[in-house]
């Protein structure tokens, strides 16, 4: 599976040495904003060698000819929102998309979802396994015990400024308001950290996951890839897969 990575920030290149640590992958290009490392490979500077991976800077490239130059099986987006603009001539091509932007607007939002019209594209603003199999079993529990009451609680690294687009999700999927029900801290170098909170009449269910490296995000990435490469066009989150999963159905994990 041909693989092309947007972003070579910090969480960028722990992604991108999934990619190529996984033997059914192969990393074909990295694309980041900064002209940095441009025209060096990424597998090299993570200490892998072999040529893996040339990093491209946005700035320099011409969207119109380079993903059809340089066509790859699925484009994983570890960038910003601004980067949904940058590869509409891909999705056109039929190349897929994995998304794990957290902080879409709802135009950006639209525009992704435009993009399925015409290719396969999974959104997640935290493609983690973990987080997504937490949002299941909430849906289930709330299922259960309606009659609950329910807080969510995240927990990040004391700069992070924006409410965690992940809490905001949780909170969404058990339709609950955010600002009554999303409890923010902000402590030390926290990674991530969510906890959904069930109180009952006479007992409290705690479901809680914790990011303890950000290697977990290029890890679901791979699995979200692998459950999309086949997939016919339109819009898929990490949720249906982990559903489907829930259900005894298809998994994310290749067979060859």
């Amino acid at each position: 599976m041909k693989i092309g990575l947007i972003g070579f920030g910090k969480t960028g290149k722990l992604v991108a040495n999934e990619i190529i640590k996984d033997e059914n992958c192969k990393l074909e290009w990295v694309l980041r904003k900064s002209a940095k490392n441009i025209r060096e490979y990424a597998s090299d500077l993570l200490g892998h060698g072999d040529g893996e991976g040339r990093i491209y800077s946005i700035a320099e490239v011409d969207f119109n000819i380079f993903f059809k130059e340089n066509f790859v099986d699925i484009i994983i987006d570890f960038s910003c929102a601004e980067a949904v603009d940058e590869y509409v001539y891909a999705a056109e091509l039929g190349t897929r998309i994995v998304s794990a932007i957290s902080n879409y607007d709802e135009d950006h939002l639209n525009k992704l979802k435009s993009l399925s019209k015409h290719t396969a594209v999974l959104y997640s603003p935290n493609i983690t396994l973990g987080i997504n199999f937490l949002m299941e079993a909430a849906k289930v529990l709330q299922r259960i015990a309606p009659y609950a009451d329910i807080e969510v609680i995240e927990e990040h690294y004391r700069g992070k400024t924006d409410v965690s687009g992940t809490a905001v999700k949780i909170a969404k999927s058990l339709g609950l308001e955010q600002k009554e029900h999303i409890n923010s801290i902000r402590v030390g170098g926290i990674i991530g950290r969510h906890e959904i909170v069930f109180g009952l009449p006479n007992q409290t269910i705690r479901l809680i996951h914790e990011s303890l490296d950000r290697s977990a995000f290029g890890q679901g990435a791979i699995y979200a890839a692998n459950w999309l490469v086949n997939k016919s066009k339109g819009l898929y989150s990490m949720e249906e897969v982990l559903a489907l999963s829930f259900a005894g159905g298809e998994t994310g994990i290749s067979k060859t």
